[in-house]
């Protein structure tokens, strides 16, 4: 398990522990997110006001899988979701939402993947985004700091798996979703996402 005297230096936005706390704390209670962050030596909830490092965010999300198997997918996948509805609310300015949300599905999956693609340091650290537009629209990060040093007999990235999702459904398509089909964690070169909607 990575620890927090083995954090790499890469950074990540604060969303991939911001949202995750709330969520953890109404799913397994405030005490136990707080336990968790501060086996870290993370003393308190991130304010949105810097970057954090990615080993920091990967100890965490680690831990919390190891700590609470039973929930880790669904609060992963909530906490997702709520970064998507960040980022919405947050970085995407009102008329670029709106321009997205009047085009056709395929013009508006490939102009939000150029955005994405833009602003993969935010979620990908020291690991490498590559996009495919089209339908499927595919992403895949290699090196994904969020799983690094991770053994899975399955795709375990389901915070960044509902992040891409909550984007797309709200701006390219309602019955957008996405799967992961191969995971870093598996011993896979690249996590591999697939953002279908037809």
């Amino acid at each position: 398990m990575l620890d927090h005297a083995g954090l790499s230096g890469g950074r990540i936005g604060p969303n991939a522990l911001m949202q995750l706390a709330p969520v953890l704390d109404r799913m397994v209670g405030e005490a136990a997110r707080r336990d968790l962050f501060a086996a870290h030596g993370l003393m308190a909830v991130p304010d949105g006001s810097a970057m954090i490092d990615e080993g920091l965010v990967a100890a965490i999300h680690q831990d919390m899988r190891l700590r609470h198997p039973a929930q880790a997918r669904a609060m992963a996948r909530a906490a997702g979701l709520a970064t998507g509805d960040y980022i919405l609310a947050n970085r995407i300015p009102a008329p670029a939402r709106m321009v997205l949300r009047a085009l056709p599905a395929p013009l508006a999956a490939r102009m939000l993947t150029r955005a994405i693609t833009a602003h993969a340091w935010t979620f990908c650290g020291t690991g490498a985004l590559t996009a495919h537009p089209g339908h499927p629209t595919v992403f895949e990060i290699t090196d994904n700091p969020v799983v690094r040093g991770e053994l899975r007999p399955r795709p375990i990235c389901d915070w960044h798996a509902a992040v891409f999702e909550r984007l797309f459904a709200t701006l390219v398509h309602p019955k957008a979703r996405a799967r992961e089909t191969t995971c870093c964690a598996m011993g896979h070169a690249a996590c591999r996402f697939e953002l279908r909607w037809r």
